[in-house]
């Protein structure tokens, strides 16, 4: 899971233009990583290509934190 958590910092860090070393596994993605919709959008995209899936966009969007991405990729990739 560290892998994933590194390669979801990664992404985050890219679309949102915020040092990886400064975005904790807690972050929310809106209210403390200040992530817009349309970012929001460009994140889950951002992962499917990190990642090489295909996410149902609504349960995606539904992940508040960077932990809740990690746990959901995950999941992703142990199918």
């Amino acid at each position: 899971m560290r892998d994933i958590e590194a390669r979801v910092k990664r992404v985050v860090s890219e679309v949102l233009n915020i040092p990886a070393d400064e975005i904790s596994t807690n972050a929310r993605f809106v209210e403390d990583l200040h992530a817009e919709s349309i970012q929001s959008i460009e994140l889950v995209a951002g992962f499917e290509a990190e990642f090489d899936v295909e996410m149902d966009e609504d349960e995606a969007l539904a992940c508040k934190t960077l932990g809740d991405a990690v746990t959901f990729i995950g999941k992703h990739l142990n199918k």
